[in-house]
């Protein structure tokens, strides 16, 4: 198609009084391959193309999606979409040019030769497996994504961007006396296999070896109420799941957030920082333009406990009044975009690690997260650990397992009172009403002063 024929659909989904229009074209191609043991399990590619259409009108929207990207397909499916609404014309578009990008934090990566991928994942492999004769299987493997896109919308804007994906994972899972435990790594980036040769990828698969080891031996945790020192990187899934989310405008403009209203009020210890940066360059939530076409950006969430902003979607912005800030995302072009978070993070403070631990006299060291829930409305949550340690008098001291920890968001935000200055991130996905996209989650090690700990422990002595 052509711009004329692009302006045709616009204008068709403009007829009935929708005052913005956008179409969302995509193509997007993946690779990945799979070791077991060091052999290959399955080698896959994979190509979707399509295009989301979405329609506003105030506060009320509507969204629809095809494969088929003819122009009397489209029209067809706009047309559709124009008849939620019924009144006169409230805009036309009369010309379409190219915005260039402002930013460019990331760039056009290839993928990687498949021999090199395999030549690291066996390295990996064999890294992990003879770390300890109790290693009895370890899966790796490395997922590659590419996605071109093109926006065209009633603004008269044409928006192109490009990112690629790659991301590495290692399971190596340890049996004893009919026990088996696991250690796991994900590492991921927009940089192309050197990233996970700069991660040092063979190492991360030896430690999770060594953690699923461990972990065989590792007695059950004691619960109770009591001071928990969160650990950097991973350990902010915390803050992610319990008090990112509820930032997110598509909660806070509906008044489904306990951060509803709270904008200059102090809604965290003053130790506390929180940040959610788009624009940290080749990083796994990074991105040139969001999927809107806007900018990302660096968004100062909380500084010194002051709640200073949310996350917003175009959408939720005209509930609020408040403008987007580059935070409209979605999985793919099947998805009506919202706000969502990018890399997401408490920023470092000015303590040490080591005085973190130190001034903790008993109590828990959450070393890493794993899987957990959150109520967005409540902030209620209850997350399990991967790896962690007691704390005594102000040492790490034995590694248990099957501790949870449970609280509210709102309320932990406000029972920091310690945050190190070892700001780490991780990479994971995050799903939610957009889709599964990917994020970073990340802190500095910090000290809760009160949190409840579940385990089968007994009680903490």
């Amino acid at each position: 198609m052509n711009k004329k024929d692009y302006l045709d659909i616009l204008n068709a989904g403009l007829a009935t009084g929708a005052d913005f229009a956008e179409l969302y074209f995509e193509d997007s191609k993946g690779k990945g391959i799979s070791l077991i043991n060091g052999k290959i399990e399955t080698a896959t590619t994979n190509e979707t193309y399509g295009v989301g259409v979405r329609l506003l009108r105030g506060v009320k929207s509507v969204y629809g999606y095809a494969s088929n990207l003819s122009k009397t397909n489209l029209l067809t499916l706009i047309s559709s979409l124009a008849a939620a609404f019924n009144d006169t014309r409230a805009a036309t578009v009369e010309e379409l040019t190219l915005r260039k990008n402002s930013c460019q934090i990331t760039k056009k990566v290839p993928f990687a030769k498949i021999n090199e991928k395999v030549a690291l994942l066996k390295a990996a492999s064999e890294a992990a497996k003879n770390e300890s004769p109790l290693i009895v299987r370890v899966d790796a493997s490395i997922n590659e994504n590419n996605k071109v896109f093109t926006i065209y919308n009633s603004n008269g804007e044409i928006i192109k961007d490009e990112r690629t994906y790659i991301r590495a994972f290692v399971i190596a899972m340890a049996s004893k006396d009919g026990k088996l435990e696991q250690g796991y790594a994900g590492p991921g980036s927009l940089k192309g296999l050197s990233f996970l040769e700069e991660k040092d990828f063979v190492n991360l698969a030896k430690e999770a070896a060594r953690l699923a080891v461990l972990n065989l031996d590792a007695k059950e945790c004691p619960s109770g109420v009591m001071p928990v020192v969160i650990g950097n990187a991973f350990g902010g899934l915390l803050f992610h799941e319990a008090c990112g989310h509820p930032l997110e405008a598509s909660s806070v403009s509906k008044g489904h957030s306990v951060f509803t209203g709270k904008l200059g009020e102090r809604i965290a210890s003053e130790v506390v920082s929180a940040v959610d940066d788009a624009t940290i360059a080749d990083e796994w939530g990074s991105y040139n333009v969001d999927d809107t076409g806007m900018a990302g950006e660096r968004t100062q969430l909380i500084e010194n406990g002051i709640l200073t902003n949310y996350l917003i979607d175009d959408l939720n912005g005209r509930r609020m009044n408040q403008k987007a800030n580059g935070s409209t995302r979605r999985q793919n072009f099947k998805y009506e975009p919202t706000s969502r978070m990018s890399n997401t993070y408490i920023d470092k403070g000015h303590s040490s690690v080591s005085e973190v631990i130190g001034a903790t006299k008993l109590g828990l060291y959450a070393k890493s997260l794993g899987g957990g829930s959150v109520n967005p409305a409540t902030g209620d949550f209850n997350f399990s650990c991967s790896e962690a340690y007691i704390i005594r008098d102000g040492k790490i001291a034995e590694l248990v397992k099957g501790a949870t920890l449970v609280g509210n968001g709102a309320k932990i935000l406000l029972d920091i009172d310690m945050v190190a200055n070892d700001l780490e991130l991780s990479q994971g996905m995050c799903g939610a009403a957009s889709g599964s996209i990917p994020v970073c989650v990340g802190q500095p090690t910090l000290r809760v002063k009160q949190m409840t700990v579940g385990g089968r422990g007994g009680e903490l002595k």
